[in-house]
């Protein structure tokens, strides 16, 4: 049986230029008013917000949802950059992906960085000027 007789179109395996940069897995909403925008999205969609961090950093994860449904989870933060939403894409290699973005007329904004049992993530900029972050985590961690 084909993907296509189930009505998925079949864009192969993900894996280009020898990684594995597929899944969008995570999200950040920048606000100039944390508290004020993790109102708005509970009272629109009933997400749960929990401070992630040290306060100052004005950092909330979100829980978009039942866990058994499809979506993904994110966080509302402190604005840092003109953008209002980022994405963040799963990569097996983080170094790898970091030299691809730049290769292919990308630059990085914030270097790779550390999150503390997760793994590590990098800021880059595509050539429209969105932001977008790259994620690798640790063996068994969940993001």
């Amino acid at each position: 049986m084909h993907a296509c007789d189930f009505g998925y179109i079949n864009y192969g395996s993900g894996r280009e230029n020898g990684i594995d940069m597929g899944r969008v897995t995570w999200f950040e909403i920048h606000a100039d008013d944390v508290k004020r925008a993790n109102e708005f999205y509970k009272k629109v969609f009933g997400w749960k917000m929990d401070q992630y961090g040290d306060p100052k950093m004005e950092y909330y994860l979100a829980k978009t949802g039942d866990e058994k449904k499809p979506g993904i989870d994110g966080a509302i933060m402190k604005r840092i950059g003109p953008n209002s939403v980022w994405i963040t894409a799963d990569v097996d290699d983080i170094d790898k992906a970091m030299k691809l973005v730049e290769k292919s007329g990308g630059m990085l904004m914030r270097p790779k960085m550390e999150i503390p049992n997760m793994g590590w993530v990098a800021y880059c900029v595509d050539t429209e000027g969105n932001v977008f972050g790259l994620h690798q985590g640790l063996p068994g961690a969940k993001m």
